[in-house]
């Protein structure tokens, strides 16, 4: 048995040294990983984008959507898509030149002589040396991102009606961001360096538990410190919704404590709710063009199926998945942090930084992440039927259909999908996948939706009608 657990223990260290091999070609299988990704991604999109193609919409929706909404819906889905192939094409070609053009050791080299140039002699070593690293490749990689961030919120969003920031608000959000990147960020990578350094090989212990911390700290401050900076929540003003959904909370004995709404349409037209906070402490946000598209009945439904994932455990079994997720990527960056290969395939031959081993470990690890997204989107779809299973036994089934397919309408959402696609891309099951599961049929007592179009083509207004 002695033995047996001396060799476990010894395991990490032989992993190690198995693949740290000299002239391993590392940043040949990262490049290649990437555009083997956006070659499999663009095929993927390629048999989407025959979908979106079509004329007619799916039997299950058809007499529920106008022929001018899903033509609409279409050229929106097809909008995205053409802008999909050109900006993951743009970013592949950035992420390429990145490395092939040994960009990281470049800019750690200039950013350690701005810091022995600049800074004063308390702030030299690795972890101040790699804070400024960070926040300057942040900044560049916010700049190469922001022609395409610009384009699809004032060209592609704007032509569909959905856009509603201004240009002021649009960089006035990305300036706050980057404060609060700065703020926040820099204790915190501070920490996670300093853990590294100072607690040895089992390092990813306390690394877990730090980052786990750190999840908790944030979710606490967020409503109160950072979503201000953004969005105004109000409470829900006395009425018909708020007395439904806090009937809603107390039948299910969710722990709710507010129940607010937000300004969402200050910034887009698409509908959306949500709640947050710690076990004992719920909150829940609708946005205000949920409210306004539609009736508190349907919000109530929309809500049931929400406050499902809650008693179904759904986010405490993500929550354990993320952690358990979290703790795996640090125990196998302990495994890579040495691996001498690994720094010299990026052209780091002098010097093997932390914050530069994470981020190559990373780029490494990127292989078994899409494995996971793709497992991960498996269950997150199993959940969302379970949900939905559970807003029907709760009475909500034609208020349920009636809300998706509004908000499929209102969002002018892609209303058929390529299985491939689906299975790689979606979270979510798309609608006609829902609305079967919810045996529903279109059989005149479910009210549909008009949407009214603009010569432009953008939505104006949505009524129901009914059938």
């Amino acid at each position: 048995m002695a033995s047996l657990l001396a060799s476990l223990s010894d395991l990490p260290r032989r992993i190690s040294l198995f693949l740290d091999r000299p002239g391993f070609p590392w940043k040949r299988l990262v490049l290649g990983f990437s555009i083997g990704q956006y070659v499999f991604e663009s095929l993927l999109s390629l048999r989407q984008y025959q979908v979106l193609k079509r004329t007619k919409p799916p039997k299950t929706l058809e007499d529920e959507v106008s022929q001018e909404v899903f033509d609409k819906s279409q050229a929106y889905g097809r909008a995205k898509s053409k802008f999909g192939f050109i900006s993951n094409l743009y970013n592949l070609t950035t992420n390429v030149a990145t490395y092939q053009f040994d960009v990281l050791p470049k800019l750690w080299t200039l950013t350690g002589t701005w810091l022995a140039n600049y800074a004063p002699e308390r702030f030299s070593g690795e972890i101040s040396h790699s804070i400024l690293f960070f926040f300057t490749f942040n900044f560049i990689s916010q700049l190469l991102s922001l022609p395409t961030s610009y384009y699809s919120t004032f060209v592609l969003e704007e032509k569909f009606g959905f856009n509603k920031q201004t240009r002021k608000l649009f960089f006035t959000d990305l300036l706050k961001s980057q404060g609060l990147m700065v703020a926040l960020g820099t204790p915190i990578l501070a920490v996670f360096l300093k853990i590294i350094q100072s607690t040895g090989p089992q390092f990813f212990y306390y690394l877990w538990v730090f980052a786990v911390t750190v999840q908790v700290f944030g979710i606490t401050i967020f409503p109160i410190f950072i979503q201000p900076l953004f969005n105004k929540l109000s409470p829900l003003e006395p009425g018909e919704l708020r007395e439904r959904v806090e009937k809603l909370g107390t039948r299910l004995k969710f722990p709710l404590t507010e129940l607010y709404t937000i300004d969402g349409s200050k910034r887009s037209a698409h509908s959306n709710a949500y709640f947050y906070g710690l076990p004992w402490k719920k909150h829940i946000v609708i946005y205000d063009t949920l409210i306004a598209k539609s009736e508190p009945v349907e919000i109530e439904a929309v809500l049931g199926h929400e406050l499902g994932h809650w008693s179904l455990s759904h986010t405490t079994k993500l929550l354990g998945i993320a952690q358990a997720h979290l703790f795996y990527v640090f125990a196998l960056f302990s495994i890579f942090i040495h691996n001498n290969s690994l720094y010299h395939s990026f052209g780091f031959h002098d010097s093997h930084p932390i914050m530069i081993g994470f981020i190559l470990f990373s780029e490494a690890l990127s292989p078994m992440d899409t494995v996971i997204r793709f497992l991960m989107n498996i269950l997150s779809r199993k959940f969302e039927f379970e949900a939905d299973k559970f807003a029907l036994d709760l009475g909500y089934k034609k208020e349920l259909a009636r809300s998706l397919i509004k908000l499929q309408i209102e969002n002018l959402s892609t209303m058929d999908a390529d299985w491939l696609y689906a299975s790689y891309h979606y979270s979510h099951p798309i609608l006609t996948e829902r609305l079967k599961a919810l045996n529903w049929k279109s059989d005149g007592k479910v009210s549909s939706v008009d949407v009214k179009l603009n010569g432009d083509g953008k939505v104006v207004k949505a009524t129901d009608r009914e059938l």
